[in-house]
């Protein structure tokens, strides 16, 4: 894959520790924020995402192994074009479909979360039996917003209507979603729920199939831990919580792929943007080097 000079490799990772041709995990930018409203700059997250990674750490304390040894490319990743959110998620799905039909782990950094709606696509084609974990403090569950289907607010309903989509962290919603989730027999596990004993897991666990996509949204974060998001919404969960989860998932569940969205540097403080840098490579981790 031919990559942008404008664009580093996550990590600042050099041949052959970036070579696409042994890489068992693929980053793939998308810099697109068209739907979001009021907090905007997402599309600013994956290169300062990329650029905040040159300051990790290799070495996984709690993983025990040097995460980056699993090969980690970066492609030159996907601009946004005129045409919508609809359009932009074929472009991500055309992005992700080599990747996981590669037999490589496609991480994508938003951008916004209606980019997901093209990569679970492209990851169902090779996993017929694909759940997605989403980890939102909303529901995304709306069938239109202001005219248009694929946006943010409905991405989840669009990727609902492909597979399961067990949400984990909810703590907002619109009555449209919440009657459409009784219709649907579905409860999201709200993020009040959540107790640091883990005994929310069982049920998370029960609903995911054995392959699954993760769905971060950086608002599933309270926003005392992460206020550089669009929609911060109070109430939300602590760093040790999120990854709690996410390694249980990990150990008895296959990960196969995963984003990351919704992060807006500009709107907090520089540790936002180290935060979502730290939880990209502890998901390559979870899920390529023992999690």
């Amino acid at each position: 894959m031919a990559r942008n000079l404008t664009i580093r490799n996550f990590l600042g990772l050099e041949p052959p520790l970036c070579d696409y041709e042994t890489a068992r995990a693929v980053v793939i930018p998308v810099a697109y924020d068209g739907t979001m409203e009021w907090r905007t700059g997402a599309r600013d997250a994956p290169r300062a995402i990329i650029e905040a990674s040159d300051y990790l750490e290799f070495y996984d304390l709690e993983l025990g192994t040097e995460i980056h040894r699993v090969g980690i490319h970066t492609t030159d990743g996907v601009n946004a074009v005129a045409g919508g959110a609809e359009k932009m998620a074929g472009r991500v799905y055309r992005a992700v479909k080599p990747v996981v039909t590669g037999g490589k782990l496609p991480v994508v950094l938003g951008g916004e979360h209606s980019i997901t709606y093209g990569a679970v696509r492209a990851v169902l084609e090779k996993y017929p039996g694909l759940s997605v974990l989403q980890l939102d403090a909303h529901t995304d569950l709306r069938d239109e917003y202001r005219g248009d289907r694929y946006g943010d607010a409905c991405v989840i309903r669009r990727v609902s209507e492909l597979c399961p989509v067990v949400q984990v962290g909810v703590r907002s919603s619109s009555l449209e979603e919440q009657e459409y989730l009784v219709g649907q027999k579905r409860q999201p596990v709200y993020a009040r729920e959540i107790d640091t004993a883990g005994r929310y897991l069982d049920r998370v666990l029960d609903m995911l199939t054995h392959d699954v996509y993760v769905t971060i949204d950086l608002d599933v974060f309270d926003p005392s831990v992460m206020p550089a998001v669009g929609t911060p919404e109070p109430g939300g969960l602590e760093w040790c919580e999120v990854l709690g989860l996410l390694r249980r998932v990990s150990q008895v569940r296959r990960i196969t792929g995963f984003d990351v969205v919704e992060l807006c540097p500009d709107e907090g403080p520089s540790a936002c943007v180290y935060l979502a840098a730290s939880l990209v490579y502890k998901m390559i981790g979870y899920a390529l080097a023992g999690g």
